[in-house]
């Protein structure tokens, strides 16, 4: 009989309950993390890339964690949904992507991909977008400090941005990224990094 690989099936994550999380700053929730998986290399940390959902007016955002398997089920970390965590990619599309067809152009959603350990180098939040005209919190900031890199200390925008030629990793259209990732494709990641 052949041997369990148990590093295959062994948690990349610790449980919902375990993560650092602070609500409305899901960038640094997905770098935090980044930074477990990291930290404890337990799992390569090439199989994961944070995910920037946004689109061309960046009216809004959010940033959830992939993580991509080859020949497997992919899954999806979202610590801002009741869905399973992490939860297999497909039924996680299925639950929280809504069609797009409705919306005006500039409102279609967009994909900014960005391999973990890239995210890690080069991501920085001053939180400076979570302060009111008066500077007061509109949501409590997380209790560690800022995350900055030795080049920035905000630069947030390059990845909530949706122009391919500014920032980091690859941007997609939602749709592309649906087919790309789910299941019943059987596509293997080809996403580069940058």
């Amino acid at each position: 009989m052949a041997e369990l690989d148990e590093d295959r099936y062994r948690p990349a994550v610790p449980p919902r309950a375990a993560c650092a999380y602070t609500g409305c700053y899901c960038e640094e929730n997905v770098w935090k993390l980044c930074d477990y998986i990291r930290s404890r290399g337990e799992r390569p940390v090439e199989e994961f890339y944070a995910v920037f959902i946004s689109n061309e007016r960046r009216m809004d955002y959010h940033v959830i964690l992939l993580r991509v398997s080859s020949g497997e089920q992919n899954f999806i970390y979202d610590l801002d949904t009741e869905l399973p965590f992490p939860c297999p990619f497909d039924g996680y599309s299925t639950e929280a992507f809504r069609l797009d067809d409705s919306l005006h152009p500039e409102f279609h959603r967009k994909i900014r991909m960005i391999r973990a350990d890239l995210y890690l180098e080069t991501f920085a939040s001053d939180r400076s977008h979570m302060k009111d005209a008066d500077g007061k919190w509109q949501k409590p900031p997380p209790s560690y400090p800022c995350i900055e890199t030795a080049d920035s200390k905000m630069n947030l925008d390059d990845f909530i941005g949706m122009n391919p030629r500014v920032g980091w990793g690859s941007v997609l259209p939602l749709s592309d990224f649906v087919r790309q990732f789910g299941r019943q494709t059987h596509l293997s990641c080809s996403v580069k990094a940058q």
